[in-house]
């Protein structure tokens, strides 16, 4: 499994407008196919950050995702929205502790 942080920093004012976009597409984000958690963070200190929390299958279900038409419209729309480029990473999970 894949485990993908996106940090992205908002203009304060379009914080509203990436959060109408978020909810209106959350729903077909996580039906991607490989897609099989999504959240979304607020940052404790900067209410203006937020980070997607995303578990995918694979790099393969991940890039598909990025490849999609889905993708070629919200990844655009929330770009215009930054304040400062976004920070991205993926992880493997190694260890869960119950």
């Amino acid at each position: 499994m894949l485990i993908r942080v996106v940090r992205m920093t908002f203009a304060p004012e379009q914080v509203p407008a990436f959060l109408n976009l978020f909810h209106a597409t959350k729903h077909r984000i996580r039906q991607q196919p490989g897609c099989r958690h999504l959240e979304l963070w607020q940052d404790a200190a900067s209410p203006n950050v937020y980070c997607t929390y995303s578990h995918w299958e694979d790099e393969a279900a991940l890039n598909g995702y990025r490849k999609s038409e889905l993708f070629g419209e919200v990844w655009p729309a929330t770009k215009k929205l930054f304040a400062a480029p976004p920070v991205a990473f993926s992880s493997e999970s190694v260890a869960v502790v119950e």
